[in-house]
């Protein structure tokens, strides 16, 4: 008894000696990698916000001139461009051209010299498109916003892509640091310091880095400094942080021990579940009222444990947010749809595939890359993902967020609002976020009963989701009446009980290669009814 007793005494003086050292490093290069991926957010967040204002103040100087101008080439017009260049603090030129680049006439009466460096890419959501060119004896590579003018004629402004010169920013860069801007393609624009040690990074964790898109632009800034580099700097902390933690470590040591040895710490359980793939996804069908045909489905989390219980969500899901486990939970629900439902969306090229993401999710932008990373090179197409946030959770305005949202969307996803007017959005909530589909909860829904001829709050919401130019789908229809309800007033798309509930993946393969087949020979029939009208 005596020598378990010793053995469990030296064990704990082994840990309490080593405790202190090893926590000063935990907890000092969690403390410089959160200072420090606050400062880089920040900064990419600045110089992404620099090109998306200058421009939209170009793209709209430019839709004011051709709306003041009866016509192009004319004094009245080029005295436009004029006003345009000199109340701009970064538009540089305007030319006129033709499809075929043959200049016609320019805000200095002078023929231009440009190079494209790019491709060029339409801009989400505008009627312009983007060219990087290198402009005259410009340095800094310049954006060339065109405008189409009738079938043939182009109407271009060309400003730089930052307002900085290029020996400016790289002296105002740490040691080692680096800054890459590039369009969303992977076409470089312009880069600052040597990408190449973080190009070839053997971790994550050997850099601090940050991303950050252009507004609804495709264009993307990068920002990354080694953190050996970063953390030498706090080397004056460690002292500090060594007397702290001496101090703390015997109290915080054994309080934690007996919490440990006391407690079954949940969140093991469903980290463990994680890991062996046992949270699974289950796809609820979403169907057309008008038609009948499978729109698409939304993808749910079932926890199946080895002994063959499922837990539904609601036991596992909140608690996998407030612990963090709601990220890595998600990256395998994605993993596993890609697997589950490459071929189908291969054959319905149409269906739509709505993944639900969480509160945390848009307050680390890493999400976009992983997005990419897992369905960049799939048989799912970026336009087939939905990606839902409920609204229990505010996801707020902040500048990651936003992000995020514009990451989502240059890669042609789109985004849902789920639980619609059970929790935090407003129309203005729901215009910043940039919203396409609204999701109306079932408590709205389960207020039509087979005599109601109104429901004002759900009529109210409809209502609302048409002004927004969202697209409006029901959850938690059960009944004909709520169907024929809800068809009535221009919503067309549900999912509920009455259609089917969240099914394993063969039971959905099945189902929507079953309504699959039903809905083929209706649309040959269409399609040639079309052709032949």
């Amino acid at each position: 008894m005596k020598s378990r007793y010793s053995h469990i005494l030296m064990l704990l003086g082994a840990i309490l000696a080593f405790v202190p050292i090893l926590s000063v490093d935990y907890f000092l290069d969690a403390y410089v990698r959160m200072r420090e991926k606050i400062d880089a957010s920040q900064y990419v967040a600045a110089v992404s916000a620099q090109i998306d204002a200058a421009s939209t103040d170009a793209m709209s100087a430019l839709r004011t001139v051709l709306a003041d101008s009866p016509s192009l080439c004319t004094p009245t017009f080029v005295a436009n461009v004029q006003l345009a260049i000199e109340s701009s603090l970064n538009m540089k030129q305007v030319l006129v051209e033709n499809a075929d680049g043959v200049q016609y006439c320019d805000a200095f009466g002078r023929t231009l010299h440009y190079s494209p460096l790019s491709d060029s890419l339409p801009v989400p959501g505008r009627t312009e498109s983007l060219t990087v060119v290198q402009f005259a004896d410009m340095v800094m590579p310049a954006l060339k916003l065109t405008q189409a003018f009738g079938e043939l004629r182009r109407v271009s402004a060309f400003l730089p892509v930052l307002s900085q010169n290029t020996a400016t920013m790289e002296q105002g860069l740490d040691a080692g640091a680096m800054v890459r801007v590039s369009l969303t393609n992977g076409t470089p624009i312009l880069t600052l310091g040597d990408p190449g040690a973080f190009d070839r990074r053997g971790a994550d964790a050997d850099f601090i880095s940050a991303d950050s898109f252009a507004g609804a632009l495709p264009i993307k800034v990068e920002y990354a400094v080694p953190f050996a580099i970063v953390r030498a700097g706090f080397a004056d902390l460690d002292v500090s942080f060594t007397i702290v933690a001496s101090l703390m470590s015997a109290a915080f040591l054994v309080l934690a021990l007996h919490y440990v040895r006391r407690s079954r710490v949940p969140a093991f359980d469903l980290e463990r579940a994680i890991a062996r793939g046992e949270i699974k996804p289950y796809y609820q069908p979403v169907i057309n009222l008008r038609t009948g045909a499978l729109v698409g489905c939304e993808v749910l989390a079932r926890w199946e444990k080895k002994n063959g219980k499922v837990v539904p969500p609601g036991a596992f899901i909140d608690y996998a947010e407030v612990t963090g486990l709601a990220i890595p939970m998600t990256l395998s629900m994605m993993q596993q749809v890609k697997a589950d439902l490459g071929d189908l969306c291969t054959m319905m090229p149409d269906m739509k595939v709505a993944i639900n993401l969480f509160e945390g999710h848009f307050r680390d932008d890493s999400i976009v890359e992983d997005v990419q990373a897992i369905f960049g090179n799939s048989a799912i197409s970026y336009r087939q993902l939905v990606f839902e946030i409920t609204e229990r959770h505010p996801v707020g305005n902040s500048a990651v967020a936003n992000s995020v949202i514009a990451g989502l969307h240059a890669l042609g996803a789109r985004l849902a609002m789920d639980d619609a007017g059970t929790g935090h959005s407003n129309l203005a909530y729901l215009g910043t976020l940039g919203i396409d589909i609204i999701k109306i909860d079932r408590i709205f829904v389960d207020m039509i009963k087979p005599d109601t001829t109104q429901v004002p709050v759900l009529d109210g919401l409809i209502a609302m989701a048409k002004d927004l130019d969202c697209e409006i789908v029901a959850e938690g229809v059960e009944t004909e009446a709520q169907a024929i309800y809800l068809r009535a007033r221009g919503v067309l798309q549900a999912q509920g009980y009455i259609f089917a509930p969240a099914l394993k993946v063969d039971a959905f393969r099945e189902l929507a290669v079953a309504l699959h087949a039903t809905q083929a020979p209706r649309q040959r029939i269409e399609a040639v009814v079309a052709s032949a009208a």
